[in-house]
Order: structure tokens, then C-alpha cells, then sequence
């Protein structure tokens, strides 16, 4: 008798249990919910020879950074899918293969063949959306266009109250600036599935977008509670309300989250979130012109230390650069650039110029030499988006220009670009920054 997905596509297992494991695993996973690892690791036990479980228990592993995990597991599931798989089943593992084994470009052209012919699958329709997907790492300019154009193209294969796809569908217009529609999905969506931290993440981006930051805190402080603090997105989520604390000029207030949430060793999040949450939030305080208090830069930076070492992440190279320039370590920042201006030489950087450039401005900043600073960042803000990661977490380059623009007097530029954002989004802090700069 055969088995099958959530979408009713086949699976190659002979157990009922596993696949009921799987079905409920994928779904956990897809929430970034916990009890993910425990219920595929179920349903590996309960089928040894069961491809897709080792391929979404790898997938898991990759989103938490273990990535030998990851490669045992996804080497696994390739021995058997080879054996007993079908022909979706083949090219499912295969460019999850690839994902994990760092071939991002062949792993986001394979994700869009395969999405094309098995939309339903919808683990490896994800790899190429959100803030962190294949399409925001790719280092294109329109990666946010692209996620629209990916998710229109396939809307006619999900139900109109599908949660996941709304998740996504959402996120997608939300970041690309149709924030009506984007805030109604997303709403849809965790009204769906509550416990769907995806969806919480992306309302509380697309109320970000809109300058809902009340709103935004109402969300957070109502559904946070509900999500263990083991989830993959709870520090980030607590990330974003001291954001909205910060904004309104709550600094005890935004510290206090800060330190209660994010900070390590209290995060226990994944790496990449916690390196550019804890270096964002406090680039931002100093940014502000508040003090950071004792100690907070070195245990970010102690953290850190662990991981990203090697350039070439670029959305984790800047955050890198932003502890290394406050923390006067500019001889590991001279040599990340370095290294990054080689890899575009030799062609394997596909954001390019962008990505040096605001490293050398983090360290212009932090050295006070804002005119400089200013310098670098003007030819190249257009480009930051090649970083990926969310317009939120990419704010924090445009307000680094902004403040740049201020304190070197700078007033008619910083007043055109204050318009600009006001336009785009209210914000308290950005209209008391306006009147200090319209007495200028």
C-alpha cells in the first residue's frame, strides 16, 4: 500500500508510522517548530531505508549549522534514494545535496527545475524563499522580485488557506514592498497555524515595513511566550521587538530584551541569526549615540569567533566586519576584505564590490571618520540588497549612512534621504532625526 506526503505525492516507505512521522516532521520543520529533529529522527527509526526522512533530518541539521550532521544524514539518503527512490524522490535529495554541500548556484537552478516539475514539494520550494534562501544568497540584486515572481508562478497549485504557502507567498510581497497584501497573507497564515513561527516572523517584518511598530510589539508580546526558547526564531523574534523598543527611544527598555533574549550566552539560536542580531542591535545603539554597556561587544565577538571565519558569506562577512570595526580588531577586518575583494577578482563573489565596501565603511565609522564613511557608502547603498538576508536586518547599512551624513554636516543629503525613508515607512526616530537636521 503506498504512502504519501501532506500533498499527496507519493513516498518510498512501507511504514504507515514513518510516514506519518515525516508528514508531521516537514510540517514542524517548515514552522521552524520544536520537536522537529525528534519526530524525523521517529521516523528514520521507524524505516531505516527511508530516503526522504534522512533528507529532511539533514536539512534540519544545516539550518542549525551542523553541518557533518547534515552531510551524513543527505549522504545517507542519496545511498538509498539511489536504490529504491523515485524520480522525485531522486532530484529531491539531490539538490538538497547540493544545498548542503555548498553548491548554492547549481542547488538554486536544480530547486527551480524541480519546483517546476513537483510544485507540491514544498521542502524544496523553500530552500529557495525567505530571508535566508537560495534567491536572497544568490547575490542578485532582484532576488526580492524573484521570490514574487517564483511564488505567483506556482500560486494556482495551492489551496487558497494552504499555511505554508501563504507564510511564504506573504514574506515575498511584504519584502518587495506590497505591504497590503503582504500583512494579509502572513495574518492568514498564523491564524492557520499558531504555532507557526515563520508566519509570526514574517507579520512582525511586514508591520515592521508599514511602521506598525506597536502592532508589532502587540504580536511579539502575545505570541513569543508560546514559543519554547529552543525555537530556531525565538531570539530573533525578541531581536526584533528590542528593535521597536529602540526606535521609539526605549533604550533601557531595548537593552533589558536585549540582554534577557539575545545576547549570548543566552541565545540559543542559530549562528548566523545570532552573529547578525547581536552585531546589528549594538552597531545600532552606538549608532544612536548611546553608550553600549561593558562587555556586551566582546561576548558578541567571543561568540562569533566560532563561526564564519573564511570570507565569502557576504551577509555574514558584514556583520563580522561591524564587531571587528567596534572592536578595534581591524586586523582581522583588513584581512576579510582582503580576502573578499580576491574572490571577486577571481570571479566566485556574486554580490561583488558591495560587499568590501561596507566592511571598510564599518571600520571608517567606528574610527569616526564619518566623511569617509560616507564616501564609501554612497556609490554602493543601491547594492546592499546583494547581501540578502531581510530589509529589516539591511537597514542598519542605510542608517550607518544616514548618522554618516549627520555628524559630517552633511544636512541637505541627510535630509533627501530622511524624506525618502519617511516616505517609505513612519518612524519616530527617523522624524526627530529630520528636525535635527532641518535646523542644520
Amino acid at each position: 500500500m503506498a504512502r504519501f506526503d501532506r500533498y499527496n505525492q507519493p513516498l518510498s516507505t512501507s511504514s504507515d508510522s514513518a510516514a506519518e512521522r515525516y508528514r508531521t516532521g516537514v510540517d514542524l520543520l517548515l514552522s521552524l517548530w520544536p520537536g522537529t529533529a525528534e519526530m524525523l529522527d521517529d521516523a528514520i527509526a521507524a524505516d531505516v531505508d527511508f530516503a526522504l526522512a534522512y533528507a529532511a533530518r539533514a536539512r534540519f541539521h544545516a539550518i542549525r549549522t551542523e553541518i557533518t550532521q547534515a552531510r551524513d544524514k543527505i549522504t545517507t539518503a542519496m545511498e538509498i534514494v539511489g536504490r529504491n527512490g523515485t524520480e522525485r524522490e531522486r532530484s529531491h535529495v539531490a539538490v538538497l545535496s547540493l544545498a548542503i554541500n555548498g553548491q548554492s548556484a547549481k542547488a538554486l537552478d536544480g530547486a527551480l527545475q524541480h519546483a517546476d516539475q513537483w510544485p507540491h514539494d514544498i521542502l524544496i520550494l523553500s530552500l529557495l524563499l525567505g530571508a535566508f534562501g537560495l534567491f536572497a544568497f544568490s547575490g542578485r540584486s532582484d532576488h526580492n522580485q524573484a521570490r514574487v515572481d517564483l511564488c505567483e508562478r506556482h500560486a494556482r497549485h495551492f489551496e487558497t488557506d494552504d499555511w505554508w504557502f501563504l507564510t511564504y507567498r506573504g514574506w515575498s510581497h511584504g519584502e518587495n514592498g506590497n505591504l497590503r497584501l503582504g500583512r494579509s497573507l502572513t495574518e492568514r497564515a498564523l491564524e492557520l497555524r499558531r504555532h507557526n513561527a515563520n508566519a509570526a516572523h514574517a507579520v512582525t517584518h511586514v508591520l515592521y515595513e508599514v511602521g506598525a511598530g506597536d502592532e508589532a510589539e502587540r504580536v511579539i508580546n502575545g505570541w513569543l511566550p508560546e514559543y519554547d526558547r529552543s525555537g530556531v526564531l525565538h531570539n530573533h523574534i525578541a531581536w526584533h521587538a528590542a528593535l521597536i523598543a529602540l526606535e521609539r527611544g526605549d533604550t533601557d527598555c531595548a537593552l533589558a530584551i536585549y540582554n534577557q533574549n539575545v545576547a549570548p550566552p543566552i541565545a540559543t539560536g542559530v549562528p548566523i541569526n545570532v552573529v547578525s542580531d547581536t552585531s546589528s542591535f549594538l552597531w545600532r545603539i552606538q549608532a544612536y549615540g548611546h553608550p553600549v554597556p561593558e562587555g556586551l561587544w566582546d561576548d558578541a565577538a567571543k561568540y562569533a569567533s566560532a563561526y564564519f571565519k573564511q570570507a565569502g558569506f557576504p551577509f555574514a562577512d558584514f556583520h563580522m566586519a561591524l564587531l571587528a570595526a567596534a572592536t578595534r580588531d581591524t586586523a582581522a577586518l583588513g584581512q576579510r576584505v582582503d580576502a573578499l575583494v580576491h574572490l571577486i577578482r577571481v570571479g566566485k563573489l556574486p554580490a561583488g564590490p558591495v560587499v568590501p565596501a561596507i566592511c571598510r565603511a564599518a571600520l571608517a565609522f567606528a574610527d569616526e571618520d564619518y566623511a569617509l564613511c560616507t564616501e564609501i557608502l554612497e556609490p554602493v547603498a543601491h547594492e546592499v540588497v546583494r547581501i540578502g538576508g531581510s530589509g529589516a536586518q539591511r537597514d542598519v547599512v542605510e542608517e550607518t549612512l544616514l548618522v554618516s551624513l549627520m555628524r559630517s554636516g552633511q544636512a541637505a543629503k541627510a535630509r533627501a534621504l530622511l524624506d525618502e525613508r519617511l516616505r517609505r515607512r513612519p518612524s519616530p526616530r527617523d522624524s526627530s532625526w529630520m528636525g535635527q537636521v532641518a535646523d542644520a
